[in-house]
């Protein structure tokens, strides 16, 4: 007889559902021998994504010191029909090597390599004009590395999240990393539901009514988390929805996460980070950024970043929040060394007027160029579809559109799974993410290659118009 234990019931009731049924029976039918086209996920080496080449030729040198100097000197010997490693790949190489000191197998400080957070930091502070002597620079001691942006977003709301009663406010259809990390938490979810017609944009009463229901319950809500670009509906927020936010924060002393991992999926058009946004105001900010998303694609190196701004003290301490975050870092030991090395990539790049510069920048134009023509693309079908709709600006990896029209009996989950039984497209259905009563959605990561999107493409369009039609 097997042997029974109890399960923490928090864990038990976390949902997941980016890898959830639909693509647990897509495994299942490709092991069958059925070929599925894998748009569940934003993971996009895994769908033929090249990495870049100065991220790894830099990694592999980092991994293997040895190397640096017998490249150095095939570089000064130019033996014929031998490609050396470019001087500034080496140069960089090098520097990381002398920094780190202890290479990459031995454990870091517990909030990474301090080289590499002076690095986010120049990054930030670059990226939103802030001078670096001023008081809205960014440093390095706020600064820490993480294993990926999830681990990030999981340290703050388990530190946010001290009793039952305590709640966070997160936009729905929302990334399930949050309701999930808040239910194992043992919080409370109150959801605000962003303008889907308008664009996904907020207004001030889409965040304070539910915030005033909840408070009226008894929550105590202590942050609200805004991911911009949004996953899953890819919109990018307009400055106008950003402010909004910040005045909410401020009347209501509110922390701002700010799940920022898609900034680089813009595709030419405006963006800003809360940091930016939010300017010398004292409100407690929380960044997220990764290098698994954007045009890097290095999902499984799992590195990123989080920033605390004005960071808070802790009630009834002597602490700062920041103090409380080292803690948290401190029992981990440490993020993974080849993920914050990435990161110093990511926030870095080659240097100017390098070949290397040169190749860099024709690789993420490429990427970014490639990932918008398929999203373009993939949204003008749902023109032909009945009752579908899309809203808002394409960014991030996704689209999530509204399927209108569907038969009686039927919801997203039911419409997803025979979408993959009848045209070998995994999707995620819109319910996995949350959304308002009585509609229905799903979310397409456009990552797949172009020829295999426009393979299936008109058979979706075609099964989908006869399945509507069911009544």
């Amino acid at each position: 007889m097997a042997l029974t234990v109890p399960v923490n019931r928090n864990v038990l009731e976390m949902e997941y559902a980016v890898r959830g049924p639909i693509p647990q029976r897509a495994a299942e039918l490709q092991a069958q021998g059925m070929a599925t086209i894998p748009c569940n996920i934003g993971n996009p080496q895994a769908l033929g994504q090249r990495p870049i080449t100065f991220y790894r030729q830099v990694l592999s040198l980092v991994e293997q010191p040895s190397q640096v100097a017998r490249e150095r000197a095939l570089l000064s010997a130019a033996t014929a029909g031998v490609e050396p490693v470019p001087a500034e790949v080496l140069d960089v190489a090098e520097e990381i090597l002398e920094r780190a000191r202890t290479g990459a197998g031995a454990y870091t400080e517990s909030a990474g390599f301090r080289f590499v957070r002076e690095a986010v930091a120049r990054f930030i502070n670059a990226r939103d004009g802030f001078d670096p002597g001023s008081k809205l620079a960014a440093g390095p001691d706020t600064i820490f590395l993480t294993d990926g942006a999830s681990a990030g977003a999981k340290h703050l709301l388990e530190m946010l999240i001290s009793q039952p009663g305590d709640g966070i406010l997160i936009p729905i259809p929302q990334y399930p990393l949050y309701s999930a990390t808040i239910t194992r938490c043992g919080g409370t979810q109150v959801s605000y539901f962003p303008d889907e017609d308008s664009g996904w944009t907020l207004s001030r009463e889409t965040v304070e009514a539910p915030l005033r229901e909840a408070r009226r319950r008894g929550v105590r809500v202590r942050a609200i988390v805004v991911i911009n670009p949004g996953n899953p509906t890819g919109a990018i927020l307009d400055e106008t929805s950003m402010r909004e936010v910040v005045a909410i924060a401020r009347e209501h002393g509110l922390a701002i996460i700010a799940d920022e991992v898609y900034q680089d999926n813009t595709y030419g058009q405006p963006w800003s980070s809360f940091a930016k946004v939010i300017g010398d105001e004292p409100i407690p900010l929380f960044s997220l950024h990764s290098a698994s998303k954007g045009f890097h694609g290095e999902c499984g190196h799992r590195g990123g970043y989080l920033e605390l701004r004005n960071p808070p003290r802790v009630q009834g301490t002597n602490l700062s929040f920041t103090d409380v975050v080292m803690k948290q870092a401190s029992v981990s030991l440490c993020p993974n060394t080849m993920g914050q090395i990435l990161t110093f990539l990511m926030v870095s790049g080659p240097r100017e007027g390098t070949p290397s510069r040169a190749l860099y920048l024709r690789e993420r134009q490429q990427v970014l160029d490639t990932l918008h023509a398929k999203a373009t693309m993939i949204r003008s079908y749902f023109d032909r579809m009945e009752g579908v709709e899309c809203f808002g600006r394409i960014g991030a990896m996704y689209l999530f559109p509204r399927l209108g029209t569907l038969p009686r009996s039927s919801g997203d989950f039911e419409y997803c799974m025979r979408l993959l039984e009848e045209t070998g497209m995994c999707t995620v259905n819109g319910a996995g993410f949350g959304q308002r009563a009585g509609t229905h959605h799903l979310r397409i990561a456009f990552l797949p290659p172009r020829d295999m999107i426009e393979e299936v493409m008109p058979r979706w369009v075609e099964w989908h118009n006869r399945y509507v039609k069911q009544g």
